[in-house]
């Protein structure tokens, strides 16, 4: 009889034991932005790298008002994952606008691109009668330039701001000039200026992206060059770092350019279970050509990319994996 139960009980350790090891499978929430931008086909993406590791997982893509919308929803523990911007998490955790406090709950499980760069296209016509190539070049300038600037609320209107002010062309400085700032999206901004409505536009995405090569194609731009006392000040207060938009990018472009360019993160909070973390990590390093088909200005990515952000701590999981695929010490 002892021998019996003891079976028994043997055979029930047996069942309980494989039951807790068995891995669940990947099931998450990942807020992105424009239900048709980069960052949903990015979803798609780390979906499609789950599901190469484990068919049943899920990486379930909700859009959303972008990187500061989904820093907010995961503060809040409302999202599993989101996408934001090096430069939003700057100012997240300083606890700056449109923050009313530090939020200190967030981490990295990877860097998925830090190649979107800042572009000051200025019409070639006012360029040149103004002998403008340089962003520190317009204020003094005295020229009457209609900018235009992306959305409130959009990251790259923060940088534009910024960058602009430390080249002490400041909005009062464009109305005393005799221009006007106005505030337009990206595909909007392209037909200001074809529009004749707008003489300036500033934006911060993919060298060649579609937006760019119409405002490129449909006008006569130059693509000014910015001091690097601006760039050092810039990736200081938000993270950017320095990129070299190359000669040839753009029609009336012949040599490189210097600027700062903004990179993005699929985050998390610490409430996400280490063994997803771990799960997803590792499927989105062990798979990543599933994520760099999905756009050529992903072709960049890399698993090396994926771990060099330094702006937030990795998530306890996606550190272990990356550790023992070597990417980690």
């Amino acid at each position: 009889m002892k021998l019996t139960i003891k079976t028994v009980f043997a055979a029930l350790g047996l069942c309980v034991l494989g039951s807790s090891v068995a891995a669940q499978s990947v099931n998450v929430t990942l807020s992105g932005g424009n239900p048709s931008g980069l960052w949903s086909l990015l979803g798609a993406g780390i979906d499609r790298a789950v599901k190469a590791d484990d068919p049943n997982g899920v990486v379930t893509y909700q859009a959303t008002g972008g990187g500061f919308a989904n820093i907010g929803l995961l503060a809040a523990n409302r999202t599993d994952l989101g996408l934001a911007h090096d430069a939003e998490l700057k100012i997240a955790l300083a606890g700056s606008e449109p923050f009313s406090a530090p939020i200190t709950n967030l981490q990295a499980i990877g860097y998925m691109y830090n190649w979107a760069p800042m572009h000051f296209f200025l019409r070639k016509s006012v360029a040149d009668e103004y002998g403008i190539d340089s962003i520190d070049d317009l204020a003094k300038s005295g020229a009457a330039i209609r900018v235009a600037s992306n959305n409130t609320g959009n990251i790259t209107a923060n940088i534009t701001t910024f960058m602009l002010d430390a080249a002490g062309y400041d909005e009062e400085t464009i109305k005393a000039n005799g221009g006007v700032l106005v505030r337009a999206g990206s595909a909007q901004q392209a037909d200001l200026l074809t529009d004749g409505r707008t003489d300036m536009v500033i934006n911060g995405i993919f060298v060649g992206h579609s937006s760019f090569l119409s405002v490129d194609n449909n006008n006569e731009v130059v693509l000014l060059s910015v001091p690097q006392d601006i760039i050092d000040k810039t990736n200081e207060v938000f993270g950017t770092g320095n990129y070299t938009i190359p000669g040839g990018s753009y029609s009336n472009q012949p040599g490189d350019v210097e600027t700062v360019a903004l990179g993005a993160l699929v985050i998390t909070s610490e409430d996400l279970a280490e063994e997803t973390g771990y799960a997803l990590a590792k499927s989105i390093a062990g798979n990543i050509d599933e994520i760099r088909s999905v756009h050529g200005a992903m072709k960049q990515l890399s698993p090396e990319l994926l771990v060099s952000q330094k702006t937030l701590p990795f998530h306890p999981g996606a550190k272990r994996a990356y550790e023992e695929m070597g990417l980690l010490e």
